[in-house]
């Protein structure tokens, strides 16, 4: 792959950076994000919803990251429209071919199932993926990337009474207000070694990511033993070929599949990576 040296330096560095991280957004290990101010200098909550606290998350790091890509010498890109693909190409001011994406995610640890977090989506496995030249919803063709990055956020949810979701507070009483979200964990990883075999949300063509966070942080992923390569081709052809099962045709949906379809050896295959919380 080209610029691998490249790669792997700007992984290093992203590795070191997100380790800083949470010094910029918690104390005591609560997010020192506690509202939203209007002019009257009143005070209002936020809720626990994910999107809302994704995107707060996103414009708090924001400025960091600008720091960061000065540092090591390159330039950032923000995604031309709201979901394009990735959320920040990373473009060497030395070299403007040597590009990284790196999408920025976050996500909730499971509370009933302790080791476990909610996942995340890592980007489509449509057009733009399909095809490496393809500009729709993606910010330069996929093949101009030198490599594809999932910066990550995991944190616990606070319970928090809902009438805290209503209340109104002063300025003065900034410190009363309670934490949503604690307990942050950042990592960098490659989003094919963090990948699943599994669609990440409903009907949209999103990759899934594992949901074990010991496997997340060490890039355990049910593709980690086969390669970014077969990551890209299982992907690239997910829900498109159909085999027999049982004497029906059906679409093929697990990495299992692919192996028997294209005759690879089942050592391949991380089936640890693709355990459900309830089995493992």
């Amino acid at each position: 792959m080209k610029y691998d040296k490249e790669k792997e330096l700007f992984k290093t560095q992203l590795n070191a950076f997100a380790a800083t991280l949470g010094d910029y957004i918690s104390k005591e290990d609560e997010w020192t994000i506690r509202g939203f101010i209007d002019i009257f200098k009143n005070i209002y909550t936020i809720s626990s919803d994910t999107k809302i606290i994704s995107k707060i998350l996103e414009l708090h790091l924001f400025p960091h990251f600008l720091t960061f890509a000065e540092n090591i010498g390159y330039d950032i890109e923000l995604a031309t429209h709201q979901n394009w693909y990735p959320d920040l190409s990373f473009i060497s001011k030395k070299d403007r071919k040597i590009k990284f994406a790196v999408d920025l995610k976050t996500t909730y640890r499971d509370e009933e199932y302790p080791g476990f977090c909610n996942g995340f989506t890592l980007g489509s496995h449509g057009e733009y993926f399909i095809d490496r030249t393809s500009l729709k919803n993606i910010q330069y063709p996929y093949g101009e990337y030198s490599g594809h990055f999932c910066l990550g956020i995991i944190y616990s949810r606070t319970e928090i009474d809902k009438t805290e979701e209503t209340h109104i507070y002063s300025i003065d009483e900034v410190d009363k207000i309670p934490a949503v979200i604690r307990n942050f964990l950042f990592f960098a990883e490659e989003k094919w070694k963090i990948a699943s075999d599994k669609g990440g949300s409903g009907n949209t063509a999103n990759i899934g990511s594992i949901q074990k966070i010991d496997d997340i942080l060490n890039g355990n992923g049910v593709f980690s033993k086969a390669g970014e390569e077969i990551f890209d081709d299982y992907w690239a052809n997910f829900g498109k070929i159909e085999i027999l099962v049982n004497g029906k045709r059906k679409k093929m949906s697990s990495f299992e599949e692919y192996l028997k379809y294209r005759g690879m050896p089942m050592k391949l295959n991380n089936p640890k990576a693709k355990k459900r919380k309830l089995n493992d």
